[in-house]
């Protein structure tokens, strides 16, 4: 049928259908499963209805590691996204993969829509970026590990606050076992916060080369002196019963959540969960503890969780859409309400403000902790984050050494020699995949 003989409502039908249809596509697969899923499709949902040029399109494609290797493949077969979220321990992965990735500045740049790296929190986008202070990837969901703490088992032992350094964890967790209680804390993803966190808080390096940032010629480090001591001390501290293991990643938390344990140590995501498991329990959160033999004030911890990578091989409108798109997502307002909604760390200082502004931290004690732990020193080389390649297989090294030492089958010195060890290894397999 020719124009002619549309008529009038078909014609708007087909002119809404061709605008409609003229909506630029921007694939973003993401790794985030049920609740956060559904909060995924809400902000993408609202920046498409914001505006008519482009539509975000959500893609949940499994776990981070899935997510990530699957983008990889993806881009093998020129079938990739525009946009993919990527765990922080596949940062030097993407880093190493030139190819296939467009920075985030570079992005911005070509495009002309409005950055400055400064808006954001340089304890979280530090991770992402060269030594330079380029922005590779635009930071999404930024966890940190903090302490929570029973405060009804506290008070029952008459402890008044939480412990800030590990001499006061033992103390107060001996006089937690006095007043009868099992168990004084548990910890979970030991590597990124007994080992990796370790170092960053007490401004002593993981590994050599910066941590990785200066190139992958890099050794472990996290066999040193403060290392062992502090694993040897948790070793001591598990046959007594005052350090309780509940195994990987989060695994652990049920001991804190049946009140086995009366502290735990795990992602600021984390708060809602402990909050929807231990309704009838008040909770408190502190900083992760630090080592007053090492430094006298603590520094940063690094962050967990992921960014948004942007991969090349689309178009120009595509790349477009991408950086509005990220210029939305990091208004005050999204960055205020992911926040607040996810426990995930703001990303920007306006974020950070806005979210002080409605109150949130007066009505939501300890949400704040989080940040301010981020934000109360200035990075150094050392807490600034790490970087290393293979390190998803390095961490799983380092849980078996380590579930060793608390089984009483290693010395904390042999087990992170052996660790220390596997993982040059790793590190050697990922260096010669970049010549």
């Amino acid at each position: 049928m020719s124009i002619k003989h549309l008529t009038g409502a078909m014609l708007a039908t087909a002119l809404v259908s061709a605008h409609a249809q003229a909506k630029t596509e921007v694939e973003w697969w993401h790794a985030m499963g049920g609740a956060l899923g559904q909060k995924v499709n809400e902000i993408a949902a609202d920046f498409n209805a914001s505006q008519s040029d482009y539509e975000i399109k959500p893609v949940f494609k499994g776990s981070y590691a899935e997510t990530m290797t699957g983008a990889i493949a993806a881009f093998r077969a020129k079938e990739q996204p525009a946009i993919v979220q990527v765990f922080e321990v596949g940062t030097a992965t993407m880093m190493g993969a030139q190819q296939a990735i467009y920075p985030v500045y570079q992005l911005m740049e070509d495009t002309k829509e409005p950055f400055d790296a400064d808006d954001y929190l340089p304890s979280v986008t530090g991770y992402y970026t060269s030594n330079d202070g380029k922005m590779l990837s635009m930071p999404f969901n930024s966890s940190t590990p903090v302490m929570y703490y029973n405060q009804d088992m506290f008070e029952k032992a008459g402890i008044k606050e939480a412990p800030k350094t590990w001499k006061e964890m033992e103390a107060v967790s001996r006089k937690l076992i006095a007043s009868g209680e099992k168990c004084g804390f548990t910890t979970t993803w030991q590597s990124w916060v007994q080992v990796e966190n370790f170092g960053a808080r007490n401004n002593i390096p993981v590994a050599t080369n910066n941590n990785g940032f200066d190139g992958f010629d890099t050794d472990y480090r996290f066999n040193s002196e403060p290392f062992v001591k502090h694993i040897e001390q948790l070793g001591k501290w598990s046959e007594e019963g005052i350090f309780k293991y509940g195994g990987r990643q989060s695994d652990g938390m049920p001991l804190f959540y049946t009140g086995e344990c009366a502290m735990t140590m795990g992602s600021s995501a984390g708060l809602a969960g402990i909050q929807e498991n231990m309704q009838d329990t008040n909770i408190g959160v502190a900083e992760l503890p630090y080592d007053d033999t090492l430094v006298s004030e603590p520094q940063n911890t690094i962050i967990g969780g992921a960014s948004l990578w942007v991969m090349r091989g689309h178009s120009d409108a595509e790349y477009k859409g991408v950086a509005k798109f990220f210029n939305y997502l990091s208004s005050p307002e999204i960055q205020a309400d992911w926040h607040q909604f996810t426990g995930y760390l703001p990303i920007t200082k306006e974020a950070y403000e806005l979210t002080k502004e409605q109150g949130f931290y007066t009505n939501n004690p300890g949400t704040d902790v989080a940040v301010l732990q981020m934000t109360s020193s200035e990075p150094t080389v050392n807490s600034k984050g790490i970087r290393f390649g293979n390190f998803l297989q390095t961490r799983d090294i380092i849980n078996e050494e380590l579930e060793a030492v608390w089984a009483g089958r290693k010395s904390a010195k042999t087990a992170l020699n052996t660790a220390v060890e596997r993982g040059d290894q790793q590190l050697r397999r990922f260096e010669r995949t970049q010549k």
